[in-house]
């Protein structure tokens, strides 16, 4: 069989809040008074909404060891001469407002160990904190408006019930023949001497605008967050959370064998996508003190230990959510609607967060470890919901926030994402020792304010006409006092009224019959009667009267009331239309805010950029002037170098002149000497050749000898071009070189200029892997690695030479490429020519003048040579023979 697949749940989007305004998360800062006078402290409150936090001794915050002071802000601060009462009118009088109309609140307490956190959130005998005014403003706002206990009646799914009166007298008795429910406590118990006293009369407060035409009823559930685990502190049977009771065995003492985890409660989502602790108890209470007494109840279990910082240092985060159903009443305004569509439930919580603290200075070690680790962990992603959160709103990211990373997070979402309002109180202590930990708290604290939760929208109200119970109540009074004027009973039943109004007419006679013939007993009878019925008639006439003059007075009344009703409304309706326009005022003044703020930001940033960029050109200038001078004083230098140098080369100039004037001289004279003792050496062979010899062996010549090559003094200079090669100045030699690489795996560009003659060589520069140009561009130097360029020059001989100028390319620093000599080869052609039959007396001629002349122009060794030839031989006129060297006899 195939198993179907099971899909995956599609993913909810987020719930957006219909209502676009929105209200930044209330912070206040409350500064704790030292424990002792000559402490050092390091928090000083400058303003109502403004403290300064100064470094203590020892401690220093910059890098170059300066002291370093900073300010925050917040909406309000309390120093140390604030009362309780002044704490309570600012920051949770509004909350519980919100919440007697219909609105959510979240109130939480920050700061690091031992900062007063629970004593402002709990108090003490005659300084009662937050929650105990907050309790007793809720009574004191709906006490005569509140129904009988178990008419309202919460279900597990985070919803309410309503109750008819009948439906809830039976739960009462019920409860209250059962023994294991647990009885209510009331107000008339004696409270606990510890929460006695908590309030003063004249420091209560109420709430305006109550709507009298509802019922309430006041719900309450405490709960704890210890280690991540969610734990019920108003259970009656509830074990230690952690550590299961033991047995001198060794094991667990249970029920049965297997070990039972400890029991928590989860978070669920309801209906509406609230989060809500699921199977957490939830204690109807009808009193301050009652409230009170149930929430020390679960005081009294919550984890507390004994630390170095503080003697009762909470070990787990505590909520105490307080919850308001109000339904309204029927149009007699005499009964709760039985509508559960109708009842609106608002909520308070009040949260103790425990305090961040250091293992090192708190000496926790064991378990106190572990939870010191998992309440850092829990307050860190609080940090870290916040900062994507403010991310999100004033970046316009999207990212998601980790709620789910932390039970305290994951609660209270809802109020996060725009169900409530929230406000935060900071605890700091001002001594010096926690100036780190008061430093990130106020970083904390800095950047929440930041962060903007939608308003929550007021829930629709019922259509039924105001003041029904106010009616209903005139009614019964006007009728009770009707009843007094006529002598009727006061609060009795309507058999003892018919009693009295029979007893009050006239007596019966007597109506025995003794006599037939008796005529006085029935006429007396029936005039007796017919009195009664007189009286009776009369009576019933005055009633219809009183009856009409009540009616066209309630008529009347009516009429008064339905023009009042008109006028209401019509006021209502201005009211609204100008509610909407400051509403609307509002939303523009909120968007203004904001985008105040968005480009006080962006000036920020831009003035640290012009900060830094000022910095960089004042760097920049005086580098530039820097170099500027060096420049001079290197142009100073050259200039006074070139002066030098010119100076040397004009004189050098003239010496060389001098001196080539000197040599030219002297050489025209050394040439017309070797020309005349030339001419006179032709003229004695000229004689030698024509003088007769007698027939016979000639004479054996003399010796030859060998000639003498000319020193390098007696070398004449070679003969250069009329237009000398260029020469490249700026190329760099290889010294090492050894091969040319042109055949290597590079790219090359061959530049080859159109000016250079095709001389039709068999050997040809040939470059494989080249770019051939014929002119060099940055295109085609950034696509190779090396460079050859052919250079065509007419050498010293006369004869053209190519020169091949290499180099390799390099890229510069701003993107363009430079080209970088390092060799040349040359290639040279050379002509053969015919041997010239033409003396070369002009072109060997020794430089020191003693007479002696190349292998074939002097006497002696052209006379040393002989021509050999044999009888027979075809060797004569017209052949080609060799002149061979005479060898000398010994």
């Amino acid at each position: 069989m195939i198993r179907q697949a099971k899909g995956r749940t599609p993913r909810r989007p987020p719930k957006k809040p219909s209502n676009t305004q929105k209200d930044p998360v209330g912070v206040y800062c409350r500064v704790r008074p030292l424990g002792a006078e000559d402490e050092e402290c390091c928090i000083e409150v400058i303003s109502g909404t403004t403290i300064q936090l100064h470094a203590p001794e020892g401690f220093k915050t910059n890098r170059n060891g300066e002291y370093k002071e900073t300010q925050y802000s917040f909406k309000k601060v309390f120093g140390v001469s604030m009362s309780q009462m002044e704490l309570f009118e600012h920051v949770a009088k509004p909350l519980v407002d919100d919440l007697v109309h219909g609105r959510n609140g979240l109130l939480f307490t920050y700061g690091v160990t031992g900062s007063g956190k629970t004593f402002t959130m709990t108090g003490s005998p005659g300084q009662g904190g937050l929650l105990p005014r907050s309790l007793d403003m809720i009574f004191n706002s709906i006490g005569p408006y509140q129904t009988k206990r178990y008419v309202f009646k919460t279900d597990d799914k985070n919803g309410m019930e309503v109750q008819s009166e009948v439906d809830a007298l039976l739960e009462r008795q019920k409860r209250e023949s059962n023994p294991s429910f647990p009885k209510p406590s009331t107000s008339r118990q004696k409270l606990d001497p510890e929460i006695a006293d908590m309030i003063k009369s004249e420091e209560a407060y109420k709430s305006e605008g109550v709507d009298e035409d509802s019922s309430y009823g006041v719900f309450v559930s405490y709960i704890e967050i210890y280690n991540n685990y969610i734990y019920d502190l108003l259970e009656e049977n509830q074990e230690d959370a952690i550590k299961p009771k033991w047995n001198g065995g060794g094991t667990p003492v249970r029920q049965n064998t297997e070990f039972i985890p400890p029991q928590s409660k989860i978070l669920r989502e309801d209906q509406n996508h609230n989060m809500y602790v699921s199977g957490c108890m939830e204690v109807e209470v009808k009193s301050a003190e009652e409230a009170f007494q149930v929430f020390w109840r679960g005081q009294k279990k919550r984890k507390v230990a004994n630390t170095c910082l503080n003697r009762e240092s909470s070990r787990s985060h505590s909520v105490l959510i307080v919850k308001l159903a109000q339904a309204p009443l029927d149009a007699d305004g005499d009964n709760i609607l039985q509508d559960k569509n109708q009842v609106t439930v608002s909520q308070l919580c009040l949260v103790d967060l425990a305090g961040s603290e250091r293992t090192g200075r708190t000496g926790a070690e064991g378990t106190r470890i572990r939870e010191a680790g998992n309440i850092n962990q829990s307050l860190l992603n609080l940090r870290t919901c916040i900062e994507v959160l403010r991310e999100n709103q004033m970046c316009g990211t999207n990212r998601m926030v980790p709620y789910r990373d932390s039970k305290v997070t994951h609660l209270f979402k809802n109020y996060f994402d725009g169900d409530g309002k929230v406000r935060m109180v900071v605890c700091v202590n001002p001594k010096a020792d926690d100036y780190e930990e008061t430093l990130l708290v106020m970083r904390f604290a800095e950047m929440t304010q930041e962060v903007e939760v939608a308003r929550p929208v007021d829930r629709p109200i019922c259509g039924f006409t105001p003041g029904r119970r106010h009616r209903n109540r005139a009614f019964k009074e006007e009728l009770t006092r009707k009843l007094d004027e006529r002598g009727g009973p006061i609060d009795r039943d309507v058999p003892a009224v018919i009693n009295q109004l029979v007893h009050s007419l006239p007596p019966l006679p007597s109506s025995e019959l003794t006599d037939p013939n008796d005529d006085i007993t029935l006429p007396r009878l029936i005039e007796a009667l017919q009195n009664r019925h007189r009286i009776r008639q009369m009576m019933i006439d005055e009633y219809n009267n009183a009856a009409n003059r009540m009616k066209s007075m309630l008529q009347e009344l009516d009429n008064i009331r339905l023009s009042k009703d008109d006028l209401i409304h019509e006021q209502n309706a201005k009211m609204a239309n100008k509610d909407k326009i400051i509403q609307n005022n509002k939303a523009e003044l909120d968007r203004l805010e904001k985008k105040t703020r968005m480009q006080e930001h962006k000036i920020d940033i831009l003035q640290k950029t012009t900060k830094i960029y000022e910095d960089d050109k004042r760097s920049m200038k005086y580098e530039l002037e820097t170099r500027d001078q060096r420049l001079q004083r290197e142009l100073s230098d050259k200039k006074r170098m070139e002066q030098r140098m010119h100076g040397q080369v004009t004189d050098t100039q003239y010496k060389w002149e001098k001196e080539c004037d000197r040599r030219v001289n002297a050489m025209q004279v050394e040439m017309q000497n070797k020309l005349w003792v030339k001419d006179e050496k032709l003229k004695q062979l000229k004689a030698i050749v024509t003088e007769s010899k007698t027939p016979g062996r000639p004479d054996p010549p003399p010796r030859q000898t060998q000639p003498q090559r000319p020193s390098r003094e007696e070398r004449l200079p070679a003969k250069r071009s009329a237009s000398p090669s260029p020469v490249p100045t700026t190329t760099p030699v290889r010294p090492l070189h050894r091969r040319s690489r042109s055949a290597g795996g590079e790219k090359w560009v061959d530049h080859k200029p159109t000016c250079s003659l095709d001389l039709g060589t068999v050997l040809q520069p040939v470059i494989p892997n080249a770019i051939q140009v014929s002119a060099a561009s940055g295109k085609a130097l950034s696509k190779c690695d090396r460079y050859v360029l052919t250079h065509q020059e007419v050498g010293s001989d006369g004869e053209i030479q190519t020169k091949l100028v290499k180099g390799e390319v390099i890229q510069t620093r701003g993107g363009g490429q430079s080209v970088q000599f390092t060799d040349i080869e040359t290639l040279k052609q050379e002509l053969t020519t015919v041997p010239r039959r033409k003396r070369k007396s002009s072109e060997g001629a020794p430089a020191n003048g003693d007479g002696t002349d190349g292998a074939w122009t002097d006497v002696e060794t052209r006379c040393s040579v002989a021509v050999e030839m044999r009888a027979g031989s075809n060797m004569g006129p017209g052949f080609e023979h060799h002149g061979i060297t005479k060898r000398r006899k010994p």
